[in-house]
């Protein structure tokens, strides 16, 4: 595995790869990788002949008071765990080299970006389509996988993708959770010892929404029902169940159900989803 911390010397090789005609599959990270980056890692493994990660903390999805500064640096660690796992190269640039023209972008989301983490964190959105954009145009692969428990995230990157990059096929894996539930997140680690005891109540939520959508319970009362059961232990950003493929409101047209949540345990802002098809 080879460190690549300029654009000209990941090219390089990538243009090298590219010219014996293998196909290669892009892995985007902030870092502080666990077992569900890599198991996007592995993923990507069964679809291309080479595979890239990047390492980069973007700081345009970041508002202010958000934890920009905090957020976990483990790049000796990062490397060790992606040698072990045989990828091909890892590219860790800059600010600089992502940004060269500094931090402003005329890449907008649609209007699915304003609702649920787009309303709590106004311009997070634009913030990572702007660095995949970015990224896309930087690494030019020929598949880019992203994780299920950002699914909104995975909906506007989707969009921008099409309308930007449509010889790049997208893939999308389910969450990677921990035995009791948790879906694995770097900002796990910022929960205390009583939290992490706390936490698995979500999925559970979840699970129970689910079921009481396939048992035909208004959407209104079951969202209700689990916003005041995660009550008594989170702050409650919003418990919405939607259309899988808009993020809008579930219609009888509706093939897939999407029941998404943000919560706040302590100062740790968590977001989990199920996806499932209606029944």
């Amino acid at each position: 595995m080879k460190t690549h911390t300029t654009i000209q010397s990941l090219q390089s090789t990538i243009d090298s790869w590219r010219s014996q005609g293998q196909r290669i599959a892009f892995v985007p990270t902030m870092g502080g990788l666990h077992d569900g980056h890599l198991s996007l890692v592995d993923f990507a493994k069964q679809k291309a002949d080479k595979i890239v990660v990047s390492v980069f903390v973007n700081p345009t999805q970041f508002g202010k008071n958000e934890d920009f500064d905090q957020y976990p640096n483990k790049l000796e660690q990062d490397i060790a765990l992606l040698e072990q796992h045989q990828i091909d190269g890892l590219y860790s640039p800059s600010v600089e080299q992502i940004y060269p023209q500094g931090l402003d972008s005329d890449i907008k989301v649609s209007e699915v970006g304003d609702i649920l983490c787009g309303a709590s964190r106004p311009g997070h959105f634009d913030g990572v389509v702007q660095v995949v954009h970015r990224l896309f145009e930087i690494v030019k692969p020929s598949i880019a996988i992203f994780g299920q428990k950002d699914y909104q995230q995975l909906l506007l990157i989707t969009q921008m993708a099409t309308q930007y990059f449509p010889e790049i096929e997208l893939l999308s894996q389910p969450t990677i959770r921990e035995q009791d539930g948790l879906a694995m997140s770097t900002r796990n680690q910022y929960l205390s010892i009583d939290e992490r005891k706390i936490v698995p109540r979500l999925y559970q939520v979840l699970l129970q929404a689910k079921q009481d959508y396939l048992d035909n319970a208004l959407v209104e009362v079951l969202t209700n029902r689990a916003k005041n059961t995660l009550s008594e232990d989170f702050k409650v950003d919003y418990f919405e169940a939607l259309d899988a493929n808009t993020l809008k409101q579930i219609t009888d047209n509706t093939s897939k159900i999407a029941i998404l949540c943000s919560v706040y345990l302590g100062s740790t802002r968590l977001i989990d989803n199920i996806i499932f098809n209606k029944g």
